[in-house]
């Protein structure tokens, strides 16, 4: 699916903006469903998760030809945090990598502040039938377009944090015992247009360089060695993770056009790429845009999670997959989500530049149109209940196939439901064939 944004192509995703902020607060499953002992590594006494942050440079990765641009390479980590130097829980933990979509890549508050007047004297124009002072306001939109979506930022503007936008659901994973490193893609974002063809291969691309240079920091060396910070001081961090990752039980995750890199990245074809000693055994799209149906992923359980108020109607991998996958499936459809809450740097409630409810307004306040062909009218979700059901569903998937939790499997087949939310949820699944 083209999209056509500041006068700029993209293949699939969403776009806009939002500044620096330490992200929205949002309630956690917590106890919603039962935390198998083995996922629980914190030791008593000590806090439960640990937050981490590195930056090797905005332009320090360059990805595989044809793709033109440099990315950043910069994570945020969630971890287990234990007791002792190390201040990792005890134990090889399972790794997640999550990867953001497309959005703008800069907290230009002034310009997004003129973007709404531009736009507004548009629309004006528009209705006046006054063509010329149309193209005007139109040529002035795509001028600050490039301000918003620049790499690097101008001086003075900070990069916008997506990913940060799913600290809620790192820190959940982490506190039940994983590795959870989300990882930027404003650099490529900023150089998106007009590469459709290659930029989920780039997306992928940079995926096997952080699982490469987790592999290195596992084994003590490594440009990640030394690099890790405290968010809160700025200084390096003292978390070791030196012998506490396990590589061999690697999950992906990925929303938007961050979700087409992540299945890409899982693709039959892709896997001799991954890193030496690396297994991806569980990939998991939120709201993924589409890649190609001849890139089939059928020896990696996946889960595809959406909502029907998602103006980009993403449920088709499980479609494409359906028949002849050797793994199990999942299609998780929660009635009015959309594609927005998923992210809270992208959420209005965060107060980010250009945070947005994405849906198309249905008829009565508070509800959306749905995006699968049917145009029914629903009940959106509140960015809460949305994000809610996420970390149960997400939980559940990385416990199943990363630490063969089958308690999981009820939750993910829709033989149980998430408790205490609304019942909004379809579930199909797929045995493997």
């Amino acid at each position: 699916m083209a999209v056509e944004i500041h006068g700029r192509k993209f293949l699939g995703g969403r776009f806009g903006t939002r500044a620096l902020i330490a992200g929205a607060a949002v309630p956690l499953l917590g106890a919603a469903i039962p935390h198998p002992a083995a996922a629980v590594a914190a030791e008593a006494g000590s806090p439960a998760v640990g937050r981490v942050t590195y930056d090797l440079g905005d332009q320090a990765f360059v990805p595989a030809p044809p793709y033109k641009g440099k990315n950043e390479i910069a994570a945020v980590v969630h971890y287990p945090k234990g007791q002792g130097a190390k201040g990792v829980a005890r134990g090889r933990h399972p790794l997640i990598v999550m990867q953001h979509g497309l959005w703008n890549t800069c907290a230009d508050r002034a310009a997004q502040n003129r973007m709404v007047k531009a736009r507004k004297a548009l629309a004006a124009a528009e209705k006046a039938g006054d063509e010329a002072e149309a193209d005007r306001q139109r040529r002035i939109m795509g001028k600050l377009g490039d301000r918003l979506s620049a790499w690097p930022c101008r001086p003075g503007v900070a990069p916008l944090p997506s990913s940060s936008g799913y600290d809620y659901l790192a820190e959940e994973l982490a506190r039940q015992g994983f590795v959870v490193v989300s990882v930027g893609a404003n650099g490529i974002n900023a150089t998106s247009s007009g590469q459709a063809d290659s930029v989920y291969q780039a997306r992928a691309d940079l995926i096997n360089k952080h699982l490469g240079l987790w592999r290195q920091l596992d084994a003590g060396k490594g440009p990640l060695k030394g690099k890790l910070k405290d968010p809160r001081t700025g200084r390096t961090s003292g978390a070791a993770f030196t012998g506490r990752v396990d590589l061999g039980r690697v999950g992906t995750l990925g929303h938007s056009m961050g979700g087409g890199g992540v299945m890409q990245h899982a693709s039959d074809k892709r896997h001799g790429a991954w890193p030496a000693g690396v297994k991806v055994k569980a990939a998991l799209g939120l709201a993924p845009t589409a890649t190609w149906e001849n890139e089939p992923v059928t020896k990696v359980p996946m889960a595809v999670l959406w909502g029907t108020c998602d103006q980009v109607n993403t449920g088709e991998y499980v479609r494409w997959n359906k028949g002849r996958n050797k793994a199990p499936l999942h299609g998780i459809t929660l009635t009015g989500g959309n594609h927005n809450y998923f992210n809270t740097q992208w959420s209005p409630r965060s107060g980010q530049v250009a945070g947005e409810n994405d849906a198309v307004p249905g008829k009565r306040r508070g509800h959306c149109v749905s995006q699968d062909g049917t145009n029914q009218q629903h009940r959106g979700l509140d960015e809460t209940t949305q994000r809610t059901i996420a970390t149960g569903y997400t939980s559940a998937f990385f416990r199943r196939y990363l630490m063969n939790d089958t308690a999981a499997q009820a939750l993910l087949t829709g033989r149980k439901k998430l408790p205490r939310v609304p019942d909004v949820v379809q579930v199909e699944y797929v045995k493997p064939h």
